[in-house]
């Protein structure tokens, strides 16, 4: 805990580094803090007995009138579902016709989060474009140092949603074909943010608008809004009863604890999805629904509000307090109090952080070996995807065999089908969830793709 009233005169506190110092609690006073924390962060008032906020979607809708903007829509092909936010607002989550704004913490740290996206996906035959034409949103930059600036985010932001919206042209189909789905929690919460700061500024539009305008990425000579900003794990809890549709593995003895990320819910929070049927309305819905559509136990925990600890900052300049906060304030609570067999989570950094960092409590008496997993692995997982080519449990630092044999599978027999099938591709014989032809929509190695009337 930090001191503020230790503060020198023109010393600025970022959070991190040497002024975090001990305010001096006794253990008495600093449980007292933190039972409070506990109860009061339990129910759904913690993020709206505030100032009411005000929906940024009637600017838009305002700014589009005026001639300023124009909206990507989502329309009856994308065929939407309606859910409702913390205040009750509607939210549309487009459920077909996707167009996936990858992570690049995915795809670089846990390759499985993706691919059991798409092969559940596959599997309940959802039209979706997956293709290479897109950046990192920098918002890790951005949040993690400090040197980025709102104007460089807004163009990325812009950049890859126009994107999205003239992608299907390389297939002879109409702009606005695809919408996109971002995969990323912090891509999530940046782009939202983002928006948010575009519809209220008209300078920043101005700023931007001439970025864009020489990267080709105007419509009309306007600036391309999304309608909605929609995350995967939104189209997963839309998506749940279909899923179960598609389930094989009995998955009703498992104890699972959601991790819910900040960037998701915490992060422009009028935005995050809420349902009375999931903790009776009194927690971000997304994950958790999934996880009890597919007839698992969620188990309740004290510390379900806290972050991972990875804090963006905190996992660059103090790595030890990230490791720490992890293992003693989620790991720790949900293996000793919750008795947990499995966290789940619906973020890069969550994931990453949960889950890799529980190999330096080994050398300090705290091997709790958690399996943590993304909302869409475990789903995959239950619906038959092979745990190594697809779920790739491998790539994970904490163990999931023991979690597989809870769910019946056996994993050695598994991880030898998955071995022989390491030394096919090495031959040359590659396999794809996806045809990749449909990656490249433009450029060099661009070849098009007949649509089929």
């Amino acid at each position: 805990m930090t001191d503020y009233d230790s503060k020198q005169p023109g010393e600025r506190f970022t959070g991190h580094g040497p002024e975090w110092r001990d305010a001096g609690l006794s253990q008495s006073d600093a449980a007292t803090a933190t039972v409070w924390v506990e109860q009061i962060i339990d129910k759904r008032s913690m993020l709206t007995n505030k100032d009411r906020v005000s929906d940024v979607r009637d600017i838009m809708w305002q700014l589009e009138k005026d001639g300023e903007i124009v909206v990507h829509r989502i329309n009856d092909g994308h065929r939407p579902v309606i859910a409702k936010t913390l205040y009750g607002w509607d939210k549309k989550v487009p459920t077909t016709r996707l167009w996936h704004h990858k992570s690049c913490g995915q795809c670089g740290n846990i390759p499985g989060y993706p691919t059991s996206l798409l092969w559940l996906m596959n599997r309940m035959e959802i039209e979706y474009l997956d293709e290479t034409d897109q950046t990192s949103c920098t918002a890790w930059n951005y949040h993690g140092s400090g040197i980025g600036n709102i104007e460089s985010l807004a163009a990325v932001f812009l950049r890859n949603f126009h994107q999205a919206y003239v992608a299907g042209r390389s297939q002879g189909l109409p702009d606005g074909y695809y919408f996109p789905l971002v995969h990323c929690g912090t891509s999530f919460g940046n782009y939202k943010e983002v928006r948010g700061y575009l519809l209220h500024s008209a300078k920043l539009r101005e700023s931007v608008k001439k970025i864009l305008g020489k990267l080709g990425r105007l419509v009309d000579g306007k600036l391309l809004i999304p309608e909605e900003v929609v995350h995967y794990s939104e189209w997963l809890h839309m998506q749940r009863r279909e899923i179960r549709n598609h389930q094989e593995i009995d998955c009703s003895q498992v104890r699972a604890t959601i991790h819910p990320a900040c960037h998701v819910y915490k992060m422009v929070p009028e935005d995050a999805i809420y349902d009375d049927d999931v903790m009776d309305g009194n927690r971000v819905a997304v994950s958790t629904s999934v996880m009890q559509e597919l007839g698992a136990q969620v188990i309740d925990y004290k510390t379900w509000y806290d972050c991972c600890g990875f804090g963006f900052r905190h996992i660059i300049s103090e790595r030890e307090f990230t490791r720490s906060f992890a293992i003693d304030r989620k790991i720790k609570v949900a293996v000793e109090d919750a008795r947990a067999d499995v966290m789940i989570g619906h973020d890069t950094g969550c994931i990453t952080t949960l889950d890799k960092n529980q190999w330096i409590g080994k050398a300090v008496g705290k091997d709790y070996a958690l399996p943590v997993l993304a909302d869409c692995q475990f789903a995959a997982l239950v619906c038959g995807a092979h745990p190594y080519k697809i779920v790739q449990s491998h790539w994970h630092a904490s163990p999931t065999e023991q979690l597989m044999e809870k769910l019946g599978i056996d994993w050695q027999a598994k991880k030898v089908e998955f071995e022989a099938y390491l030394k096919q591709v090495e031959a040359g014989h590659q396999d794809n969830l996806y045809d990749p032809r449909l990656m490249i929509t433009s450029g060099p190695g661009f070849i098009p793709i007949e649509v089929q009337k």
